[in-house]
């Protein structure tokens, strides 16, 4: 039996993968935000969506720069991923703050974190009021992934674990475990007893 759900109903789609949104702001200054509310939305062109708060120091660091890197760190970068979520650029250089090592980008102007996982560079394609946040939807322009963490199919999850943002202060890691699909079978499962 099911019953109401009393957390905020988007725990149920938690853990996410979290992307840190790298910009250039009106002052010059690179800054840097995790944001696990974010998907592929097409492949031809090829671009990701990203929900930014629209009073977001973020949000005004897009709308003036129209280009972003989304840099994808792993799990033992929790801490720095915590730290960039819970100070505002508009208060500090997060990057002078936290020590994070940047690397430029080739088609973009934002750099990416050198120690990223991988790099999407992006360019605003559009955007969209969606409540309180804004649904950026932004063209990748390439993507470049460090050497040994990802064949063609992904992360090589045996050797690497992405960052994924559970609820605050958690994050959660991917093992190596994976099970294949079968096409045109299922295997009926007991379903869990009331």
């Amino acid at each position: 039996m099911f019953r109401n759900y009393i957390g905020r109903f988007y725990y149920l789609l938690h853990p996410r993968l979290t992307v840190i949104v790298g910009s250039v702001c009106p002052n010059g200054r690179v800054n840097l935000m995790p944001a696990s509310w974010n998907t592929p939305v097409s492949e031809e062109p090829p671009a990701v969506a990203v929900a930014i708060d629209s009073s977001s120091y973020t949000r005004e660091c897009l709308d003036y720069c129209g280009e972003a890197t989304l840099s994808i760190l792993s799990l033992e970068d929790s801490d720095l991923i915590y730290l960039l979520g819970t100070t505002s650029g508009r208060d500090v250089d997060k990057v002078a703050q936290y020590g994070v090592e940047l690397v430029d980008s080739v088609d973009v102007r934002p750099p990416g974190i050198k120690r990223a996982l991988a790099i999407l560079e992006t360019r605003v394609l559009s955007k969209y009021q969606v409540g309180e946040s804004i649904l950026y939807i932004l063209q990748v322009l390439r993507a470049r992934v460090r050497e040994g963490v990802a064949d063609r199919y992904g992360y090589t999850l045996s050797t690497v674990s992405p960052a994924l943002h559970g609820v605050g202060r958690y994050f959660y890691g991917v093992g190596p475990r994976r099970e294949a699909a079968r096409r045109g079978e299922y295997r009926h499962k007991t379903t869990p007893p009331e």
